[in-house]
Parts: C-alpha cells; sequence; structure tokens
C-alpha cells in the first residue's frame, strides 16, 4: 500500500535562521500563501485609534489607579 502522505497537497514554506531565530523567508511568500492583505493598515487604525507609533501597543492605567503587588512567592490568600 502506499504512503497517504505523498497525497498531501500542503507543504510548509522555506524559512530562514534557526531555532528560536527561525522566521519564514518573505522572499519565498506569495499571495498564493495567503500574505496578502490590503485591508491591515486600515484595520490597524480602527482597532489602534489612539496608537501613535511611539505608544503603540502600551497600555496605560487610568489616572489614580495603581496596578496591584504580586503576591509574594509562597503566601497563601488567609
Amino acid at each position: 500500500m502506499a504512503d497517504p502522505l505523498d497525497k498531501a497537497a500542503a507543504s510548509a514554506l522555506p524559512t530562514l535562521g534557526e531555532g528560536c531565530l527561525a522566521r519564514f523567508d518573505p522572499d519565498a511568500m506569495s499571495d498564493e500563501h495567503g500574505t496578502d492583505f490590503v485591508g491591515a493598515a486600515e484595520l490597524w487604525r480602527q482597532l489602534n485609534p489612539a496608537a501613535d507609533g511611539a505608544s503603540a501597543g502600551v497600555a496605560v492605567a487610568p489616572a489614580g489607579r495603581q496596578t496591584p503587588a504580586p503576591r509574594p512567592v509562597g503566601k497563601n490568600n488567609k
């Protein structure tokens, strides 16, 4: 009987780097792989209206609020 994996149509894209630095090769990607998203910039602006480059992705606590301190290791809630 033939190997059923021989019929697989999908294959991984080529990568650059090794280990934790491995990433897909951008030169090997094309519209055929689903990498074209012309509305990405507009979607980003809609989802992040106050993002201005320097503070993009940074959440700011409201005035008068502080982040609670972490609980000490080995202590329970009692």
